[in-house]
């Protein structure tokens, strides 16, 4: 791939961006920094196709970017676009307007802004703790048969829940299980907490299996609740004015959103881009949205993962122009709520 082949290709996406119609290459070749013939720039669309960069819609028609097409264009023509300076100043004054703000209503506050930006859904979800080692584990009586589990974890999150039983615990049970629930389960990650652990954990109670397993019941219930990601989506009608998105898809998806949690969840640092066709081409089933791609970015709390803030719109997407505005946005939030953490420590 020389850097003609770029330009070309980098052109055949901006002006597709711009029309929504197949590119011939006369309307290339009429480009300022274009500086070859129309043949040449139609061999060179012959070879981006055979590539699978580009494809022909329609016989005699001009070319449009595929999936790949754009994913190179992200990854070779997109270096260094940076945010105006109007434009932060702008997103720090959203942010401004409320420094009260805890961290729940940051993150809504940032998807309501992006999504009403740049005109696509925008959503984020909170980073999974399964590498959150539990730190201490109490059982309290509060009442008649009434008991308390609070579980904290290593990185200070606090959870508890209340256990009715049908009869109180003596001073021995409640001994006896403080002391299995230290050596069992301090330290352990809360990811490592499984149904046949917790069944393991109550089995070899032996005889204060009966009277303790309630207790254990909920503590497993509570594990889950440490476990589970909270979704914020912001903009879904944003989706409905695509012409290139079909309205029902995007109905399933308002009705089911929880869909692209395994998305959300995947590996990756700096920003993301993932397309329907390409999760479809590897037989994933969590792109509701065909002919959608969706940007992910990754927000921290004192260099650790606390998140992931994306978007979500169609294929045809000014990429040039939301990218910078997603990465502005997690570097501010990694900001505010490190800086926020810091103040109430």
């Amino acid at each position: 791939m020389d850097d003609r082949k770029l330009r070309i290709l980098a052109a055949v996406v901006d002006e597709y961006v711009t029309t929504g119609e197949p590119v011939g290459s006369k309307a290339i070749a009429s480009l300022p920094d274009i500086h070859v013939s129309a043949a040449t720039i139609r061999n060179d669309m012959a070879v981006l196709e055979q590539l699978g960069l580009l494809e022909q819609p329609h016989t005699s028609a001009g070319r449009i970017p595929t999936f790949q097409g754009y994913k190179l264009y992200i990854e070779k023509c997109m270096n260094g676009v940076q945010l105006p300076a109007e434009e932060r100043q702008r997103i720090d004054e959203i942010f401004e307007a409320d420094p009260g703000m805890n961290e729940d209503t940051l993150i809504l506050s940032a998807t309501t802004a992006l999504a009403e930006i740049t005109k696509c859904a925008a959503v984020a979800v909170d980073a999974m703790p399964q590498f959150s080692v539990i730190s201490k584990v109490e059982v309290i009586p509060t009442g008649k048969r009434l008991y308390v589990i609070l579980l904290i974890t290593s990185e200070g999150e606090i959870k508890n829940k209340a256990c009715r039983l049908e009869f109180d615990l003596d001073h021995e049970q409640l001994a006896f299980f403080a002391q299995y629930l230290t050596e069992h389960l301090s330290g352990v990650a809360l990811g490592q907490l499984s149904p046949e652990m917790f069944d393991q954990l109550v089995t070899a109670m032996g005889t204060y299996m009966a009277t303790l397993t309630p207790l254990v019941q909920g503590l497993y219930e509570l594990s889950r609740d440490m476990m589970r990601q909270e979704l914020t989506v912001n903009g879904t009608r944003n989706l409905l004015t695509c012409q290139e998105l079909d309205t029902q898809d995007i109905v399933e998806f308002m009705e089911h959103q929880d869909v692209i949690m395994p998305l959300l969840d995947e590996t990756f640092s700096g920003i993301h881009v993932m397309f329907s066709e390409d999760t479809q081409h590897e037989k994933k089933q969590t792109f509701v949205i065909g002919n959608s791609s969706m940007i992910v970015g990754q927000y921290r709390k004192d260099g650790k993962a606390a998140g992931r803030l994306g978007l979500i719109g169609p294929m045809r997407l000014n990429y040039a122009k939301v990218i910078p505005y997603l990465e502005y946005f997690t570097d501010k939030i990694s900001k505010l709520i490190s800086e926020k953490e810091d103040d109430d420590t």
